[in-house]
């Protein structure tokens, strides 16, 4: 399949979610090596979970197709421009390319938000007044005990 196939393919996945009540207009899949691992729409609505986008299901089942957590080298097709949570998401599984359909403004037209999620992480006193630092020794001991296991990588 080429790259607008792909796109296509998310749009199909946009339309199904859509057409069943599961969330926004947001569809995407994953390929690797000339073939979709992985694809999901917008379930927000029916999970009743903020985290149920488009992108973060079809990494979900990628993930799951493959069994692991490392999705180098797979391209993810998305019909919005990814949120900071999906970005974020997308950058954990090291997907290598991301090709996405309509930009933030689009998306702010038909009543999403995703902007001001990137006007705060660009805004530091904003930042500052919404996360805060609390209970950092005892949390560095978390960190001492897990790299006190043998065999531990970052992930």
């Amino acid at each position: 399949m080429n790259k607008e196939e792909l796109m296509l393919e998310a749009v199909k996945e946009a339309e199904k979610g859509i057409h069943s009540g599961h969330g926004g207009p947001f569809g995407a899949v994953i390929e690797k090596d000339g073939k979709i691992i992985g694809r999901g729409h917008n379930e927000v609505v029916k999970n009743n979970d903020p985290t149920c986008h488009g992108e973060m299901m079809a990494i979900h089942d990628a993930c799951k197709n493959l069994g692991t957590f490392d999705l180098s080298g797979a391209v993810l097709y998305t019909t919005g421009y990814p949120c900071p949570m999906c970005l974020g998401a997308i950058l954990w599984a090291n997907i290598s390319k991301v090709y996405y359909g309509s930009n933030l403004e689009d998306t702010e037209k038909i009543g999403f938000r995703d902007d001001a999620f990137y006007k705060l992480l660009g805004d530091e006193k904003r930042k500052a007044e919404f996360i805060s630092e609390l209970g950092r020794e005892d949390c560095l001991r978390l960190y001492e005990d897990y790299l006190s296991i043998k065999d531990r990588k970052a992930y």
